[in-house]
């Protein structure tokens, strides 16, 4: 009885309230704090995987808006609303830097948010940038996104604002966050519109392909089948949590503490359905998700 009991409290998620009214107070951020890392939904877990890998003793608070899943097909307006009321959750928590680990809200929310907080934000454009001009050796580099983040032309700009001899082809990829979210991952569906997607890319030339969109890594197997050895995937996740640890380490607020770290996960909807596909994507448990509801 007791197992049946404790099983049923386990699928209950815990419901917690943000209504934030007038100034946000929140205590100083310390080097013990934690980062708070955000997507629309288990897309970010692929940033949260390479942060952990540079930054192992960090607490982590991962907010999945899936109320508001897929971002990318959202008005700019309210992609700029939605990630403000993220920050200030994070803020009302006291963490001490935001990873915006969701391409659509790096390219549309951080120019505009980015000064108007007092702690470090990081976003995945430059990062990925980098990373692209460092990996290609013909310059002919493809971005594969949202439709929200190849429209705001924010990788493209960034990318010839570094090399103003690199080429860039942007392509968009509305499906793939439905399906990823879906749990289609390896479904024909999913190869099938990868080919349609890459198709065009690929007929230019690329040998280096951005994948603009944090959902993406999760096909990277099936992205790499198709576009072939002479293309190299370029993940922003890994060059932005280098980017993380370095601001955190000239700050000095890299996580002294020395005990295990703490991951807490919250979505604003269906916490067991991020909870179930999360733990998979991870590749490890993600116990008790709480819901919030901004």
């Amino acid at each position: 009885m007791d197992a049946e009991i404790l099983s049923v409290r386990k699928l209950a998620p815990e419901e917690i309230a943000f209504k934030p009214e007038g100034r946000l107070k929140t205590a100083k951020p310390v080097p013990n704090s934690p980062v708070g890392i955000f997507d629309s939904g288990v897309g970010g877990l692929t940033v949260l995987t390479e942060f952990t890998k540079k930054l192992p003793d960090e607490d982590v608070i991962y907010f999945a808006d899936t109320a508001h899943v897929p971002y990318g097909s959202r008005p700019p307006e309210e992609i700029l609303e939605i990630n403000k009321k993220i920050l200030d959750y994070f803020i009302s928590r006291g963490v001490k830097m935001v990873i915006m680990a969701c391409g659509t809200s790096s390219a549309i929310a951080y120019p505009v948010l980015k000064d108007k907080y007092n702690i470090p934000i990081i976003a995945m454009i430059e990062p990925g940038a980098r990373a692209a001009l460092q990996a290609t050796r013909n310059k002919k580099i493809g971005v594969i996104a949202t439709l929200g983040t190849v429209n705001s032309g924010a990788f493209q700009n960034k990318i010839k604002e570094f090399d103003k001899e690199a080429k860039v082809f942007a392509e968009a990829c509305p499906l793939f966050v439905p399906l990823i979210e879906g749990g289609f991952i390896e479904a024909d569906e999913t190869k099938k519109l990868a080919r349609q997607y890459l198709k065009p890319l690929l007929k230019e030339g690329i040998d280096t392909l951005v994948l603009g969109c944090t959902h993406y890594p999760h096909l990277r197997s099936m992205i790499g089948e198709i576009a072939g050895s002479g293309v190299t995937l370029v993940d922003p996740a890994s060059q932005a949590a280098h980017d993380a640890k370095k601001i955190l380490s000239d700050r000095a607020m890299l996580n002294s503490k020395g005990a295990k770290p703490k991951y807490e996960y919250i979505s604003t909807s269906s916490p067991l359905q991020f909870q179930d596909l999360g733990s998979r994507l991870l590749g490890r448990p993600i116990p008790g998700v709480k819901l919030l509801k901004l």
